[in-house]
């Protein structure tokens, strides 16, 4: 169980452990017979048995050194009462979205075991199911994210109504993101006192601001949050930040306090392993399309990310983002194999 918290905290292991973003989901036969059966997304995530279902099955495929708790990152401003709903091929819509003053006052604080219950049963039970075997990383969207969203009122290309809101009333943003740093730290904690080994945070859009709102908005709310969590008591928690499209703020996201940091795959891991130092892991960042190339082609690709990351502890192997919903599961397992018959060499 050990390899992977290892080496999240730069600790020598024999090879480098692999897990992958979105590993429970669509492109395997066996997630899409439970997705029916429970009748809709959200009656997935909120059923504990089929997500602790779903969060074993890639499991039972692939040599994997982890898994990840099946759920959502919406469900934080779903359990404040904005009425989140998914429609077939349109995303997340909120139903009472977050636009004024007022709207963000009324936003209540959460209570983990209350308000999202469902999800720290999901991670008991995973937890007893896994029996020790490998760790389970639980999750939550950063502030930053769980903002665009609930301004929004679902998904966006041109983050409109979120970037006015952060010009024209910065300090009602702030507002917002300190308020969402207390609820996401609350959950994360909530997950940790359930059983989670690791947790992580999505800042999917944060790379979607300028450098200085970055740093000043969603950084400083990821930050927020990560002071918040209670990853000592007793053991070690480790703890990843992964900002889509976040490749040029490297130095700063090692300032955080995080263990670990995402990297997608326009991100040259040589480049950013000498540019953080010794201070966090690595992880990522094989491009997701490389799954859909043949089994000689990922094999090459897998040795090449090796490669760029070198010698020496502190890589986690993964994927620049998620997997996508058609790709074949025995390139997935091509994949996982190369990790573990390469990385061997790269470590002493």
């Amino acid at each position: 169980m050990t390899i992977l918290l290892d080496a999240l905290l730069r600790r020598p292991v024999t090879r480098t452990p692999v897990w992958f973003m979105r590993q429970a989901g669509r492109y395997l036969p066996e997630y899409r017979k439970v997705r029916e059966q429970a009748g809709s997304f959200i009656n997935l995530c909120t059923n504990p048995e089929l997500a602790c279902e779903v969060t074993l099955q890639p499991l039972r495929r692939f040599r994997l050194d982890a898994a990840i708790l099946f759920s959502d990152i919406l469900t934080v401003p779903a359990a404040m009462g904005l009425g989140l709903d998914f429609t077939e091929g349109e995303g997340p819509r909120f139903a009472r979205p977050v636009r004024n003053e007022q709207d963000i006052d009324r936003l209540p604080q959460i209570d983990p075991e209350t308000d999202l219950g469902y999800v720290m049963e999901a991670v008991r039970l995973i937890k007893r199911e896994l029996a020790g075997r490998v760790p389970l990383i639980g999750f939550a969207g950063s502030p930053w994210t769980l903002a665009t969203y609930m301004v929004e009122g679902g998904g966006s290309r041109e983050f409109k109504l979120v970037k006015t809101l952060l010009y024209n009333r910065p300090e009602l943003m702030q507002r917002l993101l300190s308020k969402l740093a207390v609820a996401v730290a609350d959950y994360l904690n909530g997950q940790i006192a359930a059983g989670v080994d690791v947790v992580m945070l999505f800042d999917t859009w944060g790379g979607v601001l300028t450098s200085q709102d970055y740093l000043e908005f969603s950084l400083a709310a990821a930050q927020q949050v990560r002071e918040q969590l209670n990853c000592r008591d007793g053991k070690a928690i480790p703890t990843i930040l992964f900002t889509k499209g976040g490749g040029q703020w490297l130095e700063a996201m090692a300032q955080a306090g995080f263990d670990a940091l995402g990297l997608d795959w326009t991100c040259d891991l040589k480049q950013a392993r000498q540019r953080v130092g010794d201070r966090v892991a690595l992880q990522g960042n094989l491009d997701p399309a490389v799954l859909y190339a043949e089994p000689h082609v990922i094999r090459e690709r897998v040795g090449q990310v090796l490669d760029r990351f070198g010698f020496g502890p502190g890589h986690v192997f993964n994927l620049g983002h998620g997997i996508t919903p058609d790709v074949n599961p025995a390139h997935v397992e091509a994949m996982v194999e190369a990790v573990h018959e390469l990385s061997p060499a790269y470590h002493f």
